[in-house]
């Protein structure tokens, strides 16, 4: 494990914090190692009903790879082959976790910053914002998985935009893009990001993890969709007791007190 990747449970909230700010959070292939431990954890813990991920020091969520580390980690065929498959095992673990996810943006958001921001349900940055992928710049390859998760969220035109020039976006342009949820000032960041993920919190999990689960089915080809799972998820909602609290709750002019049973 390392002391640059920090976990917290703040009540429903688990929180995932890149702990690298004198390298604005550059990642090292051990800090995407350690990443995996934390997803698990919150993963398992069934009083966790979102997931905040973020960067530390104020100034970057994740500025991308460590470059630095470039010639000890990728330098030849074979580590790259290792890198990559460690790296999207990291991306894979937040994609595939089965609670909500939010990228609470600060600052700057590049290259694998990016390619993480994408691995979340949603995107809230501060209006100090920047976001790029500058892989032209560098001559490095983009897999096929991290260029659809861009595509899926922005769209083509401005998938290619974004590679094609290799340059950094304001907020406001990711806004346009669709790159993000909200742009937000900087100094009201935290609590805006507070205040979404308590009332994500507060809803129905297993109705909220039940559209997680089926809006990944709807982007994949038709081939490889699990309508069969989806449709249990759905017939698991109407047979849970938060079912009945929902109902119940609503006659009585009152907020529910879900439990995910």
């Amino acid at each position: 494990m390392t002391d640059k990747i920090l976990s917290r449970k703040d009540g429903a909230v688990g929180h995932l914090i890149f702990n690298n700010p004198e390298r604005h959070n550059a990642v090292s292939l051990d800090m995407w190692e350690a990443t995996e431990a934390v997803v698990a954890d919150f993963k398992a813990d069934r009083n966790i009903r979102a997931m905040v991920v973020s960067g530390a020091g104020g100034k970057a969520f994740v500025s991308g790879a460590d470059i630095s580390r470039f010639e000890k980690d990728r330098s030849t065929e074979e580590a790259v082959k290792r890198y990559s498959v460690i790296v999207e095992r990291a991306y894979a673990a937040f994609y595939d976790f089965p609670k909500p996810t939010i990228a609470m943006i600060r600052g700057y958001c590049i290259g694998g910053g990016m390619a993480l921001a994408m691995c979340c349900d949603m995107r809230i940055c501060s209006d100090n914002s920047k976001f790029g992928i500058p892989a032209a710049k560098l001559g490095l390859g983009y897999g096929f998985k991290g260029i659809k998760r861009l595509v899926d969220v922005v769209g083509p035109s401005f998938a290619k935009e974004i590679f094609y020039t290799a340059r950094q976006f304001t907020a406001e342009e990711a806004e346009r893009m669709g790159l993000v949820n909200r742009v937000v000032p900087s100094e009201t960041l935290e609590q805006y990001v507070a205040d979404y993920t308590a009332t994500m919190a507060a809803n129905a999990p297993l109705t909220v993890d039940s559209v997680k689960f089926i809006i990944g089915e709807v982007v994949k080809p038709d081939s490889e969709r699990d309508l069969a799972a989806c449709e249990a998820m759905v017939q698991a909602c109407f047979a849970s007791e938060d079912y009945k609290e929902g109902r119940k709750a609503f006659m009585e002019k009152r907020k529910p007190n879900f439990t995910g049973a």
